[in-house]
């Protein structure tokens, strides 16, 4: 067999990244991650964590008291185009819904990563493959009209073959597998010519940090579909000591550039009921910041030869929230359980396997929120929603719980994912859960 270095190298250090180091590590696998940033570090995003999201959290062992300014979530305060408000309310078994600023939750993952015995080389970024026509090897397809020999061969090869990569500051890395955890503009993607030129992603996100958040903002997680924002919304979600991460996204169909987010930022601060939820006193922290989210599953990528890709890489970002970590989270696990249950074997099992997990858990639920997406654009019908919504205990209790993904969004659709305890099925983090009934 040919000698590694490691047996899974992973690019990339965020919630995708690391959950399949994790992973992979507790399997019994020797695992490296490289990232070229040093942790703690800061990453462009709203802080909220869903249902799904948690619950993986706590599958690779990461504990809410990991991360500092952790704020467990009892309800959220939704705003309809007309000014209707409505609470709804998270279960109180287990925890539904919590905001982590993403500098100490990416934090708390590397050491977590660390702590089960990954290596990992923050400051050290991916440069490139020693031979790229390596790492898309084996592409073949499975019924390719070729001699018994020659089968015999591909699979040897197949089974046995390493590809190597160039680390900066490390120099060059052999494994049998790599996992691209490296973000929307994905190196290892462009490095293997999978990237698409010009792709800005299918929404725009625009936050920041703000303090002396005096009003009931200070508590309470608040999402407002605003009319000319639509169907996209703006949000504060709550942290400690007086602070929120506040900001808004919109879908890159709707017209509006990133630059242009610039100047919606202060007229959309001066609203009466943001104003109002802030308190009087509030005050940005630093600067602004947007970022572009890529929501493509259906059409990305996912792997090739002894490649997989995760995470905002495989820009699985849910189209009509914007929500990403727990997308990450899962793509990272599905990933890693794919090598698992496949080694030894060929790559293209790997591949076969991890496509055919992330098709079963995601494409549906992605179908879903684009076609609620293009219904949200409508005013009327965003209004109607929220309404409905709001209607009854029953109605404000499970939309909360649909809102942050307790279920796939698609679960109605999906007769295959049914169960009895469809909307009945606990939270994350049961013995840590301490929130108001």
């Amino acid at each position: 067999m040919s000698a590694t270095d490691t047996d899974v190298l992973i690019v990339g250090a965020g919630p995708a990244g690391t959950a399949a180091a994790i992973t992979l590590a507790e399997a019994g696998y020797d695992v490296t991650i490289i990232d070229k940033a040093t942790f703690p570090r800061d990453k462009c995003c709203g802080d909220g964590l869903t249902a799904g999201a948690l619950r993986l959290l706590e599958r690779i062992g990461l504990q809410p008291t990991d991360v500092p300014s952790w704020i467990t979530v009892d309800a959220a305060w939704v705003r309809s185009p007309s000014g209707h408000e409505v609470r709804f309310p998270m279960p109180s078994d287990g925890i539904f819904a919590a905001v982590a600023p993403r500098r100490e939750l990416d934090d708390a993952l590397v050491q977590r990563a660390r702590a089960v015995g990954v290596k990992v080389h923050e400051g050290h970024a991916f440069e490139g493959f020693v031979d790229a026509g390596t790492a898309r090897a084996f592409e073949e397809s499975s019924d390719t009209d070729v001699e018994e020999t020659d089968v015999k061969k591909t699979d040897a090869e197949e089974t046995d073959g390493v590809i190597t990569v160039e680390v900066a500051g490390i120099g060059r890395i052999s494994t049998r597998f790599v996992i691209a955890a490296d973000g929307m503009w994905s190196p290892v993607r462009k490095a293997l010519g999978l990237s698409e030129p010009g792709y800005l992603g299918e929404w725009h996100a625009f936050r920041q940090y703000f303090s002396n958040v005096t009003g009931p903002a200070s508590e309470r997680l608040y999402v407002w579909f605003e009319e000319d924002l639509l169907p996209g919304y703006a949000w504060s979600f709550p942290l400690p000591g007086g602070r929120a991460n506040v900001g808004f996204g919109i879908a890159r169909q709707h017209g509006m550039s990133a630059q242009s987010m610039k100047t919606t930022w202060p007229d959309l601060l001066q609203r009466p009921h943001l104003r109002a939820a802030l308190g009087p006193d509030a005050v940005g922290e630093a600067r602004h910041l947007a970022w572009p989210i890529p929501a493509r599953v259906d059409k990305a990528p996912l792997s090739t030869g002894r490649v997989l890709i995760v995470g905002d890489a495989a820009c699985v970002t849910d189209p009509m929230t914007g929500e990403g970590i727990g997308q990450a989270l899962l793509t990272g696990v599905l990933a890693a359980e794919a090598i698992i249950s496949t080694i030894p074997g060929r790559p293209a099992d790997v591949r076969t396997t991890y496509e055919s997990s992330v098709r079963q858990h995601l494409l549906a639920d992605h179908r879903m929120s684009v076609t609620l997406s293009a219904l949200l654009r409508r005013p009327l019908l965003a209004r109607g929603a929220i309404k409905v919504a709001g209607t009854t205990g029953w109605t404000r209790r499970n939309f909360g719980r649909w809102l942050f993904e307790d279920e796939p969004r698609a679960i109605v659709l999906t007769p295959r994912r049914w169960h009895r305890k469809f909307f009945a099925r606990p939270g994350a983090y049961r013995t840590n859960a301490s929130r108001p009934e």
